[in-house]
């Protein structure tokens, strides 16, 4: 099963960036980071709400939050730079 998982998130990550670049050519960088990020976020939420996990963000400690955040302000780094 593991193998199927990781050829599929092969896949798409190859996917990702073919059709990434195909946009780029109609659109700035920046605006189509902006755009799949916000079609990530519904699709991420999407899963949270379908498995009813929601209920698992009362647990989360503080320091939790704190790296949850400096996690997702690293993945805008990397996009950055």
């Amino acid at each position: 099963m593991w193998l199927i998982l990781a050829l599929s998130s092969a896949f798409f990550a190859g996917l990702t960036a073919v059709l990434a670049k195909y946009a780029l050519d109609e659109i700035p960088s920046h605006l189509a980071t902006a755009v799949r990020t916000t079609v990530v976020w519904v699709f991420a939420w999407g899963i949270v709400l379908a498995t009813k996990a929601l209920n698992g963000i009362a647990v989360l400690t503080g320091e939790t939050w704190i790296f949850l955040i400096l996690s997702g302000l690293a993945t805008g780094g990397s996009w950055l730079f």
